[in-house]
């Protein structure tokens, strides 16, 4: 077993989970409250700049120059293409601005940007994968449970399922396969550790949408 198989299979619970979630099930039938969907698109675009952050310095670290090279392009991907889809919502719904980083968005990027910058690169590749393959299991999910007729999620829908983006998810799960064969079994521990982590916060992510949970003070 590769270690993406095992991986995944470290996370099966929390992806149940998340396709069963509130968020997800009334995004994919386009029931979602508007207020919900606009804090969760201003949370994003917090999150994508530091994302975006996070897959430069693992490029920056990367020993293989084609995987550096790849990171590079996700960082890319990241500000570039996401951030427009995150315009074009912003100009539909008439939102000015995106507020603050709220507590799960500012604690997941911290956990990103912390791993990227100090634990072992491999660790770090782990680390920012259930961004990419979570969010196309998901997409892939939405759409093909959407109910027929006009959704409003439709772009963000169409967006996660695309196959442009699954290539992307195939690219960044061969990296880390590739990575993880050259290490020790407790090294390999610590980037399912961190793959493990990281889809926690994904889960969190959403539940804090919905919930619209915002700093106490």
């Amino acid at each position: 077993m590769n270690w993406t198989d095992n991986a995944w299979s470290q996370i099966e619970a929390i992806y149940e989970q998340t396709i069963t979630m509130p968020f997800i099930k009334e995004l994919q039938n386009g029931s979602l409250p508007l207020e919900k969907f606009q804090f969760y698109m201003s949370q994003d675009s917090f999150y994508l700049e530091h994302f975006a952050r996070s897959l430069a310095l693992i490029a920056a670290r990367a020993q293989n120059i084609d995987h550096a090279l790849t990171f590079t392009r996700f960082a890319e991907g990241a500000i570039v293409v996401e951030k427009a889809l995150h315009d074009s919502y912003f100009q539909e719904y008439g939102l000015a601005h995106r507020g603050i980083i709220e507590p799960t968005s500012h604690h997941y990027i911290c956990f990103l940007k912390s791993t990227a910058a100090l634990e072992q690169v491999e660790v770090a590749m782990a680390a920012v994968l259930p961004c990419f393959w979570i969010y196309k299991k998901v997409g892939d999910y939405i759409y093909e449970n959407k109910k027929a007729g006009d959704n409003p999620y439709n772009k963000w829908i169409e967006t996660y399922a695309g196959e442009e983006f699954g290539l992307l998810v195939e690219q960044a799960k061969s990296i880390c396969d590739t990575v993880a064969d050259n290490l020790t079994a407790c090294k390999q521990e610590n980037m399912t550790e961190a793959f493990v982590t990281a889809s926690r916060l994904e889960f969190m992510f959403w539940d804090s949408a919905y919930k619209v949970q915002s700093w106490k003070v």
